[in-house]
C-alpha cells in the first residue's frame, strides 16, 4: 500500500509503504458493528486539501478525517480514492477504513497558521464523517472545537445520525460562524435503502435527525442524492420522499442524480447485473457519454423535485451557503430586571 503520501513523516527512500510500518497502526475489534472492518491508523501531514479548480464543487476546502467508509454505498463517487493505496474500489473501499488519528491537532494548527484566511471548510464531501468509526475515534467534536475556536465557517453532510452527539458543539459554533448541515436522503423506499446503502442509517432516521437539528434552532437541508435512474425516479417515490422531507422540517431540498466515475461505475454496474439484470443496457444507454446523466434527463428530476417541493412548502438550497442559528439578541438595559442579591443558602 502507498501510505508515504499520507503520514506525518515520509520515509526519505523510494520504497512503498506497507501496512506494518511504524507510520501506521492496524487495528480489528471484535464487536457486531465492527466485525470484518479493519482500520488503519495514521498520523497525516495535512488535513485541509484543497480542491480542485476544476471542479464541479461550490467549496474550496474540505476535511476528510477518514478514507473508506462502512456506509457501503454501492455508487459512491470516492470509491476511485482506495485505488490510490492500492485498494480495491468495492469490498476494500467498505472494509478497509484509513483513520487520520491526528486530526483535530493538525486541524487546529493549520487554522492557526498565517498562511490560513478563514475560509469556508466542507466536511463529509468524500466520505462520510460521521460513519460508524466515528462512534469509535471520536474525531469530529475535536475537529469542531477547532473550526469554533476559530471562528471558520464549515459545513457538514452526512447520512449518519451520529452528527446528533455534537448538537451542543455546532450550536456553540453557530453562535460565532457560518455552520451549515445537510442530510443525504436521495429516498425513502426501504428495499432499495438496504439494498443500495447496506451500512447507513434508515432514510426515516436521518429524517428524525434534520427534525431534531431543526428543533434546536440549527437549520438543516436534505441533499436529495442520488436519484436513482430506474430505481429510486418514479413520480410516485419523488413525491413520497419530498414530502417526508418536507414533514421533516427540513430548509431545503436539492435533488442530485446518480453519477457514476470510474470505480465506482465498476461496482454499481456490477450491483445491478447482479440484482437487476434487465437494467444493464439501459444504464449503459444513459451514462454512454461518461459519468453523468445526460443534461435532459438532470433537468427533469430537477424540475419535478423542485415542483414538489414548492407544493409541499419548501425551496432549493442556495447550493454552498451555509445557514446558522440567530443570535440572540442583547436585552435592552432599560428593561432590565432589578438585580437580585444571591445567598449560600
Amino acid at each position: 500500500m502507498r501510505w508515504d503520501n499520507l503520514v506525518e513523516n515520509p520515509r526519505a527512500t523510494g520504497d512503498t509503504a506497507l501496512f506494518a510500518t511504524s507510520a501506521v497502526t492496524t487495528r480489528t475489534f471484535d464487536t457486531p458493528e465492527f466485525r470484518g472492518i479493519t482500520f488503519h491508523e495514521i498520523r497525516a501531514r495535512s488535513i485541509l486539501n484543497r480542491v480542485p479548480g476544476a471542479s464541479r464543487m461550490p467549496f474550496e476546502w474540505t476535511v476528510n478525517p477518514y478514507r473508506g467508509c462502512t456506509h457501503a454505498c454501492v455508487y459512491c463517487f470516492a470509491r476511485k480514492t482506495h485505488s490510490y493505496l492500492d485498494l480495491d474500489t468495492g469490498l476494500d473501499f467498505d472494509s478497509q477504513i484509513v483513520v487520520k488519528i491526528n486530526a483535530p491537532e493538525l486541524l487546529r494548527r493549520q487554522l492557526a497558521s498565517r498562511q490560513w484566511q478563514g475560509a469556508h471548510v466542507a466536511m463529509g464531501t468524500n466520505v462520510d464523517c460521521y460513519q460508524r468509526a466515528e462512534g469509535r475515534y471520536r474525531l469530529m467534536p475535536g475537529i469542531i472545537a477547532a473550526l469554533r475556536d476559530h471562528a471558520n465557517p464549515f459545513s457538514i453532510l452526512t447520512k449518519g445520525t451520529l452528527i446528533l452527539r455534537d448538537l451542543e458543539l455546532l450550536r456553540q459554533a453557530a453562535e460565532v460562524t457560518e455552520v451549515g448541515i445537510s442530510v443525504s436522503v436521495g429516498f425513502t423506499d426501504r428495499e432499495l435503502w438496504r439494498t443500495v446503502e447496506p451500512g447507513t442509517p434508515s432514510p426515516e432516521r436521518r429524517l428524525d435527525v434534520v427534525r431534531t437539528l431543526t428543533d434546536n434552532g440549527i437549520g438543516c437541508g436534505v441533499l436529495m442524492a442520488p436519484v436513482i435512474p430506474f430505481l429510486g425516479d418514479h413520480p410516485d417515490q419523488l413525491r413520497a420522499t419530498v414530502r417526508a422531507i418536507a414533514a421533516s422540517g427540513a430548509t431545503s431540498v436539492t435533488p442530485l442524480v446518480l453519477h457514476l466515475r470510474p470505480g465506482a461505475r465498476e461496482w454499481f454496474m456490477a450491483w445491478v447485473a447482479q440484482h437487476h439484470p434487465h437494467l444493464v443496457q439501459r444504464y449503459e444507454r444513459l451514462y454512454a457519454e461518461g459519468a453523468y446523466a445526460p443534461k435532459w434527463y438532470q433537468r427533469r428530476i430537477t424540475r419535478h423535485v423542485h415542483e414538489l417541493a414548492t407544493e409541499f412548502g419548501i425551496g432549493p438550497a442556495d447550493r454552498g451557503m451555509p445557514r446558522r442559528i440567530p443570535v440572540p439578541q442583547e436585552p435592552d438595559p432599560s428593561i432590565l430586571p432589578e438585580p437580585t442579591q444571591l445567598t449560600l443558602l
